[in-house]
């Protein structure tokens, strides 16, 4: 008899069956056959966004369908989901900058821009490209800085959001936990983000506390406080992930930034670094 595989209880059983069976099942069993189906039509859309067809969207469920992750997860279609949509992101940027989807998923790789042919533009590279614009001047008597609005909730309530966001992206817990608590605490003592932000980057005791490497450790600043460069204050990058919930943005908006969703994934801590945490706060205990 045929599995209902649409929910996530019927999903965790034909898993569980094709991952018993062999490697054969997934090639032989009419219900895998039919998963597969039905995983191109319900990620048919995401594809579409990103430039991808139903058929890419398969393949990415398909290799995200034989984990043991999913299997034993909570929520099998929740865990699909957002894998392919991890995919997905990646293999669009694959695409634009000519590399394969793990070369792409390097943090020093996906800062890159597409890859442009000399020919693809008729007029010169110094009218469209970004890096010779020069944004004009925010006029302050016309728009009030973002920094003296109202916040919407309160701090406490967007420090919760940002550990939810980043344990949603795959950031352990309890090192999220800690890590955004750390780096509040900071926040409060300074009282500005700049300050904050700078302070943190040099404190070496904090990565050795959280076993976390620099460059995660950049990440998380720089997402959570803003990034501090002056050309970056008056845009949503400088403003940091905090500030914009503070100021009324919701998690959904957060999780539909490809950037932002690439920047954090791309630096989870490893299991060692959620390890060695524990190990810190039994001896501290």
């Amino acid at each position: 008899m045929s599995l209902d595989f649409t929910t996530s209880s019927g999903l965790r059983m034909l898993l569980t069956e094709l991952h018993y069976a062999g490697e054969g099942a997934w090639r032989q069993d009419p219900d895998a056959a039919a998963l597969l189906e039905y995983a191109a039509d319900k990620y048919a859309s995401l594809a579409h966004k990103h430039g991808l067809t139903p058929q890419d969207a398969a393949y990415a469920a398909f290799t995200v369908l034989r984990t043991d992750a999913v299997r034993a997860a909570y929520d099998p279609w929740a865990a699909t989901t957002r894998a392919v949509q991890i995919s997905l992101i990646y293999e669009e940027r694959a695409n634009g900058l000519l590399c394969s989807n793990q070369s792409a998923r390097r943090r020093e790789v996906s800062t890159h821009h597409d890859a442009e042919r000399f020919g693809d533009h008729e007029i010169s590279v110094l009218d469209y490209h970004p890096a010779f614009q020069v944004p004009a001047e925010v006029d302050q008597r016309d728009e009030p800085a973002m920094d003296t609005r109202e916040p919407i909730i309160t701090t406490d309530e967007a420090f919760e959001m940002t550990t939810q966001l980043f344990t949603a992206l795959g950031w352990p817990m309890h090192v999220t936990q800690h890590a955004i608590s750390y780096v509040s605490s900071r926040l409060m003592d300074s009282g500005n983000r700049v300050t904050a932000h700078e302070t943190l980057r040099k404190d070496l005791p904090a990565l050795q506390i959280l076993d976390l490497p620099q460059p995660t450790w950049s990440t998380l600043l720089t997402t959570v406080l803003g990034n501090p460069h002056p050309d970056y204050e008056h845009t949503s990058y400088g403003h940091g992930i905090w500030w914009r919930l503070l100021l009324g943005e919701t998690l959904t908006n957060l999780l539909a930034e490809d950037d932002l969703v690439r920047a954090i994934t791309a630096t989870t801590p490893s299991v060692d670094s959620y390890d060695r945490v524990e190990r810190v706060l039994a001896h501290v205990a």
